[in-house]
C-alpha cells in the first residue's frame, strides 16, 4: 500500500462505518482514525445517534463561521454552540432543532456586532453541509452485503 500524503489523504474520501461493541452499543470510525461511541441513552460516555446529529449541526455551524468570526475576534475567540430539540417519538424525528451560538462580541460595538452576525448568518446557510442536508432533506439508501 502506497504511503499517503496530507495531499493525497485530503483528495480521498473519508471512509466511515460503525462496528457493533456490545448489547445496542457500537463504535464508530473513520478511516483517519476518529472513533465515537454510539449507544442507547443513559450508556456512560456514549452518544445516541440523534444526539450525534444534532451535534453535527453544531459543529457543522461552527465550523462553517470559523474563519469569519476569527477574522474579527482574533483566532483565539471562544464559542459554544449549544443545540437541542424534543424528538417526536410517534414519528421518530426531530421536528425542531434550536442552535445556540454563544459567542463574546462586547468589543464590538452594536453595528460591527449586526454586521458580523449577518457575516456568521450567511457562511453558516452557505456552507453548513449538515444544516442545508436537514433544511432540504436527503435520500437515504440501505443495502445488504450477506455472508451465506
Amino acid at each position: 500500500m502506497a504511503e499517503q500524503t496530507p495531499a493525497t489523504a485530503a483528495s480521498q474520501p473519508t471512509e466511515l462505518w460503525v462496528e457493533r461493541t456490545g448489547t445496542r452499543a457500537y463504535t464508530g470510525r473513520s478511516s483517519r482514525g476518529a472513533e465515537v461511541l454510539i449507544a442507547s441513552q443513559g450508556v456512560p460516555g456514549a452518544f445516541t445517534p440523534g444526539e450525534l446529529l444534532k451535534i453535527a449541526l453544531a459543529g457543522c455551524s461552527g465550523l462553517s463561521a470559523d474563519f469569519s468570526l476569527a477574522r474579527k475576534l482574533g483566532d483565539s475567540f471562544d464559542a459554544t454552540i449549544r443545540v437541542a430539540g424534543d424528538a417526536d417519538r410517534e414519528n421518530e424525528l426531530y421536528p425542531q432543532l434550536d442552535e445556540t451560538f454563544q459567542l463574546d462580541l462586547s468589543e464590538l460595538d452594536q453595528e460591527a456586532r449586526e454586521r458580523l452576525l449577518v457575516t456568521v448568518q450567511r457562511a453558516i446557510d452557505k456552507a453548513c453541509t449538515v444544516g442545508r442536508t436537514l433544511e432540504a432533506g436527503t435520500k437515504v439508501t440501505l443495502s445488504f452485503d450477506i455472508e451465506a
